[in-house]
């Protein structure tokens, strides 16, 4: 009997196990998008995502990989200047010119893989590995206030003698050994980048051709809604279908650019989306690239549906531009005043249908660390909404144009010595105009308001009823009312509804100085309390003072003799006050 066809089934076995056994890292070329990115997305993101990346080292892309870290600090509360930006996709392309804004790189080495800052931080990193559930040590300094060393790759030995404990991960159980091991061999692979490329569908197409012709449309109604509407978008990962659960095919965002449709989306340079942009430029939808991050990913739906709406909202009346405004100081300050000739129920009830999102915005976006703003609201309220057709600003021409002049916002002026007196002046302007909200709604509804002159999502949107949740420096928003009873809640119209996100969004910058940023949070604080105020108008008069007297105790009753406008306690309510006790 032939020994043959043994050897032959041994090695058909061999062969099968070959072909079986995985090939390891270094047998094969890796790729960024397959390999290396979901090992970031799953390690690294968390922190490394949005402004607050400690070292500005975003990983959510190799764009921001490749950009490398800097020394200077996004989040700054103490500079006396505005700082240019340093916006991802925005505000450098190159690798060269991310270099002159003072990034260096985290993956390149002249002396091997050994020596650029990604391995070390991770080889230092594996040094102190914790057990599972065990307690970091106390000499670990971690939390925001953390100081951030970033050291360039020069600077690292003396980095991880002063900080033995300092590799990366930072405190969390970090990379296992087969996700070191496939970095350290890209590493060695010359750390190749690879970057996202995008297939688009016929639909997508087909809508980013619509709502493209409708928004470069020249004729002035049609560019002054554009405006407006790239203001109230620019922050938004948009998508097109229908509000649902199931996740879009792609994110877009709204970017002004220098070249047309047909051609690749080149951004505009500036700070902010209301800044002068050039003599031609076009909107342009593209999609986002790199790993969608919680704190960056506002979410707004575009779809056939939305699309007419927003023309109906816009277009179906008969108004007219004689001439658009520009881009000036008070053109940026007041978007009362700049976009008066488009219908004010147009626009309310546009940010009305997407309630959410706008508060969102201005809770969660365009900072990721909101403690600026969010120290001035509480843990836990409500938001709800005055009906258009009970808001005056809506219903009275006269009384809008009485007001919308008291109605602009501070922090276009972010010099030191501008701080107090535009703190002042927008200030005085503000009580002014509360003070004639006060005596227009006492005139017009004597016996106080009606439960109907609260928005009710026309019978079936559910952005009319909101919740607010804060935790520390960081928000939420939940449609309907969530919780027990709130201490307080806000009862928003369309100029605070505007206002909120002119100041918090729009107009704000996360470069700006310290006198920028206390402006925005000063006022914000006085659109808190006009919100207040407004939900004090459900009250009986008689329990008005009390009340706020309860809100604000200790010190903070300074802000009601200083900052605040004094409450309206002559005109009268409607709604009966339920015993609490009935019986004894």
């Amino acid at each position: 009997m032939s020994l043959f066809p043994r050897y032959r089934v041994c090695l058909s076995l061999f062969a099968a196990l070959f072909l079986l056994t995985p090939v390891t890292a270094a047998e094969r070329p890796l790729k960024y998008q397959t390999d290396i990115q979901p090992i970031f997305e799953t390690k690294c993101l968390a922190c490394h995502g949005c402004y607050d990346a400690p070292c500005q080292l975003k990983l959510e892309a190799p764009e921001g990989l490749d950009r490398g870290a800097t020394k200077n600090k996004v989040y700054n509360g103490v500079r006396t200047e505005s700082v240019p930006p340093t916006r991802l996709f925005e505000d450098a392309f190159t690798t060269a010119q991310w270099r002159d804004k003072g990034f260096f790189s985290v993956i390149d080495s002249t002396q091997g893989m050994e020596s650029s800052l990604l391995y070390n931080m991770l080889e230092l990193g594996r040094e102190q590995r914790f057990a599972d559930n065990e307690k970091l040590p106390d000499d670990m300094v971690l939390g925001l206030k953390r100081i951030n060393s970033c050291p360039t790759p020069a600077e690292f030995d003396d980095y991880a003698d002063k900080h033995p404990m300092g590799g990366m991960p930072l405190a969390v159980s970090g990379l296992t050994d087969q996700e070191f091991a496939t970095v350290r061999e890209w590493l060695k692979q010359g750390a190749p980048l690879s970057y996202q490329t995008f297939s688009l569908s016929e639909d997508e197409q087909r809508q980013i051709l619509a709502w493209e012709k409708m928004l470069n449309q020249q004729d002035k109604r049609h560019q002054l809604v554009a405006r407006w509407l790239y203001e109230h978008l620019f922050l938004a990962h948009l998508y097109f279908g229908n509000d649902s659960d199931s996740k879009p095919d792609h994110f877009f965002k709204l970017y002004r650019s220098s070249t047309p449709p047909g051609e690749p989306v080149k951004p505009v340079d500036s700070v902010r989306p209301n800044d002068l942009p050039p003599e031609h430029f076009w909107y342009r939808l593209a999609p986002v690239r790199g790993s969608l991050v919680h704190k960056t990913h506002i979410t707004f739906a575009l779809n056939d549906k939305k699309l007419a709406r927003t023309r109906e909202q816009f277009f179906a009346g008969d108004w007219e531009v004689e001439k658009l405004p520009g881009y000036s100081y008070e053109q940026q300050a007041n978007p009362f005043l700049t976009f008066a000739d488009i219908p004010a129920r147009a626009r309310y009830q546009f940010m009305l249908d997407e309630a959410e999102y706008f508060v969102r915005t201005f809770i969660r976006g365009p900072v990721c660390r909101g403690q600026v703003a969010t120290d001035v609201i509480r843990d836990q309220f409500w938001a709800v909404f005055q009906d258009p057709d009970h808001d005056l600003y809506i219903t009275d021409a006269n009384y809008r144009a009485k007001v919308s002049g008291l109605l602009g916002l501070p922090g276009q002026e972010d010099n030191l010595l501008s701080l107090g007196p535009q703190w002042l002046k927008y200030s005085e302007n503000r009580n002014e105009y509360l003070n004639a909200r006060h005596q227009a709604y006492g005139e017009k509804d004597p016996q106080g308001p009606t439960w109907e002159s609260l928005w009710d999502g026309d019978g079936e949107n559910r952005n009319a009823l909101l919740t607010i949740f804060r935790h520390h420096d960081n928000a939420s928003v939940r449609k309907g009312l969530i919780g027990d009873l709130p201490l307080t809640t806000w009862v928003m119209d369309y100029p605070l509804f505007e206002r909120s996100y002119y100041n918090l969004v729009v107009n704000f910058n996360v470069f700006g100085s310290v006198s920028h940023q206390a402006q925005t949070r000063l006022y914000f604080d006085l659109i808190r309390n006009g919100a207040e105020q407004n939900t004090l108008r459900y009250f009986p008069r008689e329990l008005r003072t009390p009340v706020v007297e309860n809100w604000y105790q200790n010190t903070g009753k300074l802000r009601l003799y200083v900052s605040y406008a004094s409450v309206d306690t002559k005109h009268s309510h409607r709604h009966p006050v339920p015993d609490p006790y009935p019986g004894e």
